[in-house]
């Protein structure tokens, strides 16, 4: 029997699910998209945890390509 998916990503996992170039690129998009690190792996140099399901919201959300955030209404 296979291992339940895990709820937490490292900051790698994340870069591969949204489709960034670089770990230090999806850091910067998690910060736009106000996401946050749940907490750290083990261990002196551990990386940063993204609670799953958070990120998959956040990715969802975001505004589509040639978004007009100039034009919103408030």
């Amino acid at each position: 029997m296979s291992d339940p998916e895990p709820t937490t990503w490292t900051i790698a996992e994340v870069a591969e699910y949204i489709g960034a170039a670089s770990t230090d690129s999806a850091r910067r998009t998690l910060s736009r998209w106000g996401v946050r690190a749940t907490g750290r792996e083990p261990g002196r140099g551990g990386a940063s945890l993204y609670d799953r399901e958070q990120v998959r919201a956040a990715k969802a959300a975001r505004p589509g390509r040639g978004a007009r955030s100039d034009l919103k209404k408030t």
